[in-house]
């Protein structure tokens, strides 16, 4: 069987430097380094071995981050930990051990480990004491110093709604604003980096640069098929529309039924996850709408922009509209 190598984005954080810090018990070797320098080809990826000791883990970033100047750091479970204290910088922290202290406790991290990856000094295992642990409760307690509104706007965090062994989502919450779930587990896979995290890089580069894309609106009505489930080739069209539009999401506003917006929110977050945050919009006026395109069933004969009438004879299905905005190249 053949592997298929994971998708690639060239023009995504083009020329600017990512710096990775890996986990707990992992290395710069890790699997998540190499997704990154493969996806993002010109890029300049930047990763280092984390001291076991986190006072030094810390002194070392601070370091690097003063040597390398990185345009974006991203940080996994006890390497979210340590980014968020990394202030200053564009930082994405995925399924952050805030607590990583009590993580080690009760998940056993504790006595002898081994590295899951490869070390640069050949080190193969390393023994967590007490002493230890109490080093990194030390600095754990040391996260959310410095949150003001400049880093609310820089910081992001991505929760899998599949992790059994971190569960700050609401503790991130509590100092930040930029949160998020992606359809994944503890551990990053391609998939779940695909579709979790990419669309974060791809709106934190859009900032960086004054990137504005052309904006299509989707009516949520086409997103499902008569049993309430993902309509054909739903996904594929959103994966390709997202990767060259801002694409916002639209829902009726009912008056008379609030859990109407629950049950759209719950729905969106379960089969659009990630690229949907913040990008759903309740309305029933679309024909106010300032935007680029618009995708619905809905009537909308004022909208400003181009209306792709979703059920038509031209727009039957998604395949009709992936075809529509291939032929545009992302204009």
């Amino acid at each position: 069987m053949e592997i298929q190598k994971p998708k690639q984005f060239p023009e995504l954080m083009k020329g600017k430097k990512m710096m990775y810090v890996h986990g707990f018990g992992s290395s710069a070797q890790t699997g998540t380094v190499h997704r990154i320098r493969t996806m993002f080809p010109n890029a300049e990826v930047v990763a280092r071995d984390m001291p076991v000791h986190p006072g030094e883990a810390i002194d070392l970033l601070h370091d690097l981050c003063e040597r390398e100047r990185p345009d974006l750091i991203i940080g996994t479970s006890m390497g979210g930990m340590y980014t968020e204290q990394l202030y200053g910088y564009d930082r994405i922290l995925i399924n952050p051990a805030f607590q990583i202290a009590d993580t080690m406790r009760e998940h056993g991290l504790t006595g002898k480990q081994q590295f899951f990856n490869p070390r640069e000094d050949g080190v193969q295992e390393f023994y967590v004491d007490k002493a230890l642990v109490k080093e990194y409760r030390d600095v754990s307690e040391q996260c959310f110093s410095a949150v003001n509104d400049d880093e609310r706007r820089r910081v992001w965090g991505l929760f899998g709604d599949q992790d059994t062994l971190v569960h700050t989502f609401d503790l991130f919450c509590e100092h930040y604003t930029q949160a998020a779930h992606f359809h994944g587990e503890h551990r990053m896979d391609d998939h779940s980096f695909l579709h979790g995290v990419v669309p974060v890089i791809r709106w934190i580069d859009d900032r960086q640069e004054g990137r504005e894309r052309p904006i299509v609106y989707v009516g949520v009505e086409t997103l499902m098929d008569g049993s309430c489930r993902p309509a054909s080739s739903m996904l594929k069209a959103l994966e390709m529309l997202i990767e060259n539009y801002q694409v916002y999401i639209v829902c009726s506003a009912p008056t008379n039924h609030h859990r109407y917006f629950d049950e759209m929110q719950t729905w969106v977050e379960q089969f659009v996850s990630t690229p949907a945050h913040d990008h759903l919009v309740f309305t029933n006026r679309r024909d106010l709408l300032l935007g680029d395109y618009l995708v619905d069933k809905v009537p909308a004969k004022d909208f400003m922009g181009a209306r792709l009438a979703f059920g038509s004879d031209e727009f039957k299905t998604w395949e009709e509209v992936i075809v529509y905005f291939e032929r545009l190249g992302g204009q």
